[in-house]
């Protein structure tokens, strides 16, 4: 952007041919060029040249110097340590339910970008399930890309209705690496209404990979209706049972119980305040954390000092440079 100030210096040039010829005109007014050349003997033009040479060359060194160029390269070597830590996020229609406002989803993915903000050093991935469950982000250093992630989770992600729990801890599970035995944490979110898909079982197998389970129920143990959506994602109603009941979601807290514990993990309730992952991240950031990254690279360095050295020098030096020519001294 700097280097715009270049024009600047082509100006200065412009307006140096400029007064040259003009003197060189006034020179003329004055008589015979020959005879004024001569009565001006004491100059010395080739040394004026070089001086505004000097000028020019010292203020576009000053330009470029703002410019910051970099040149070189220089080897550094980064080091990160953390753990993995996926978090299965529930999409499934009960999630909807309004017992955490605005809705027990988008109260959850609030508490989730706000963890990001607080990692540092630990690979984040995410794990989105209903009806069954994929890796909706791999486990990266890139909070952003994370949260571009998290911010497309919502209800009618995955088609296949219900909650699959047990499907989203097998998921999470071959997500981890299978080469380690721990620095592996998983992050549950969900109400808890598991569809026989044997989540204590799954985490049983979980906990043999070395994985540790922290479970954060959502939503009330009263029970909750849920919205019905319109096709145009606008509340209509509530869901209905085939006698026309309304559906009420409940949080199964013992189910998420038993995740944790089969795990040596903790169960949280989730409450308005949203605090349940601020209190699962102080419990992982005592664990026993690995080097997730060491990786050399090349950073170029700053080379305007001395482009900055050359102007001061070429100010220096135009200082003592006379326009007048040297008169010899003839001794007789």
């Amino acid at each position: 952007m700097m280097l715009i100030f270049l024009w600047a210096v082509a100006a200065m040039i412009a307006a140096w041919i400029l007064g040259a010829h003009r003197r060189l005109a006034a020179l003329k007014t004055l008589g015979s060029l020959e005879v004024v050349q001569r009565m001006a003997a004491s100059l010395n033009p080739k040394r004026r040249r070089l001086k505004t040479a000097m000028l020019v060359g010292a203020a576009t060194s000053m330009v470029v110097a703002l410019a910051r160029p970099q040149l070189g390269t220089r080897l550094e070597t980064v080091k990160r340590k953390g753990v993995d830590l996926l978090i299965a996020m529930d999409v499934s229609n009960s999630m909807l339910a309004q017992d955490l406002k605005p809705s027990r989803l988008e109260a959850a993915k609030q508490e989730v970008a706000a963890l990001t903000d607080r990692l540092q050093g630990d690979r984040l991935g995410l794990v989105a399930f209903a009806g069954n469950a994929f890796v909706e982000c791999p486990l990266t250093l890139d909070y952003g890309a994370a949260r571009m992630f998290l911010d497309d989770i919502e209800p009618g992600l995955i088609p296949q209705p219900g909650t699959a729990i047990g499907e989203a801890i097998r998921t999470a599970t071959k997500a981890f690496s299978q080469q380690e035995r721990k620095y592996k944490v998983l992050i549950l979110v969900t109400d808890g209404e598991d569809h026989d898909t044997k989540p204590v079982d799954a985490a049983k197998e979980a906990a043999k990979q070395g994985v540790r389970i922290y479970t954060i129920g959502v939503g009330s143990t009263e029970g909750e209706p849920v919205p019905q959506l319109d096709e145009q994602g606008r509340p209509a109603g509530y869901r209905k049972d085939r006698e026309g009941n309304i559906v009420l979601s409940k949080l199964d807290e013992t189910t998420l119980q038993k995740i944790a514990l089969a795990t040596n993990g903790k169960y949280y309730h989730a409450t308005s305040a949203r605090l349940e992952l601020d209190r699962v991240y102080r419990e992982v950031s005592k664990l026993e954390e690995k080097e997730l990254l060491t990786r050399k690279f090349s950073q170029y360095e700053d080379r305007f000092q001395v482009l900055l050295l050359a102007a001061f020098c070429l100010l220096f030096i135009e200082r003592l440079v006379s326009e007048r020519r040297y008169r010899e001294v003839t001794r007789g």
